[in-house]
């Protein structure tokens, strides 16, 4: 470091990391857009029904705050219960892969940071495997 230069500071949370709540969206838009797309996602799909637009916003609301920004989700639903909210749904390790998958294409699409997309890789895999509900 030279004399009278700061070094710039490292973002206090994954979400300024990320770029903030556009940045959130368009990951998530990615992410479903995959979803509806890429046949190699197809189970991972059907499971959705017919239309991703609620899932859309709420993994958006969901994001922000997992990422330490705004927290939309749980201002509007209080708790994420996320193993609970998913019972209704046959998670198993397809689907766990297929998420990850798919969520991993979508941060490389959008130009996720690589140290980023490292870590955030290995939390999504972590929750991922303890949504399972099927062998």
């Amino acid at each position: 470091m030279s004399a009278g230069k700061a070094e710039p500071a490292a973002p206090a949370t994954p979400f300024e990391w990320i770029g903030g709540e556009a940045s959130v969206r368009a990951l998530v838009d990615r992410f479903y857009d995959l979803m509806d797309l890429e046949p190699a996602y197809r189970e991972l799909r059907q499971a959705h029904g017919s239309t991703l637009d609620d899932a859309r916003q709420k993994l958006h609301w969901f994001l922000c705050g997992w990422l330490g920004g705004p927290q939309h989700y749980t201002e509007r639903f209080g708790h994420p219960r996320l193993r609970m909210r998913h019972m209704p749904f046959a998670i198993g390790i397809l689907e766990r892969d297929q998420w990850l998958a798919c969520m991993d294409q979508a941060m490389v699409d959008v130009a996720v940071d690589p140290e980023l997309r490292r870590r955030l890789a290995a939390s999504f895999f972590q929750t991922a495997d303890w949504m399972r509900n099927t062998p």
